[in-house]
């Protein structure tokens, strides 16, 4: 991934399309922040997501990782406390990818 490709992805939300006119993060929405690996600096919404859920990360369909069409697999650091309410609230960290 280039530069110009990292700068696209920063701020993004996962799943929005890179051409939404607002791919930002919504009002009112929880989001953990994506740490490192191909999907570094989006932002994942776990709005409704319980904290066992949280705990167990995500494993998320990308082209970008070494598998393309395969999965980016993104977990919390254990011990790291989360902040309750909408906003980033958390920070998932690059684990590996799957295919």
């Amino acid at each position: 991934m280039d530069r110009d490709d990292e700068q696209v992805l920063r701020g993004r939300v996962y799943g929005h399309d890179h051409d939404d006119p607002d791919p930002g993060p919504r009002r009112g929405r929880t989001y953990a922040e994506l740490v490192g690996g191909p999907l570094d600096g989006l932002l994942l919404d776990i709005t409704g997501w319980r904290a066992e859920e949280i705990d167990e990360g995500a494993a998320l369909p990308t082209e970008l990782g070494r598998f393309p069409g395969g999965r980016a697999l993104y977990e919390p650091v254990p011990g790291i406390s989360r902040t309750p309410g909408p906003g980033v609230t958390c920070r998932f960290h690059y684990a590996g990818d799957t295919p």
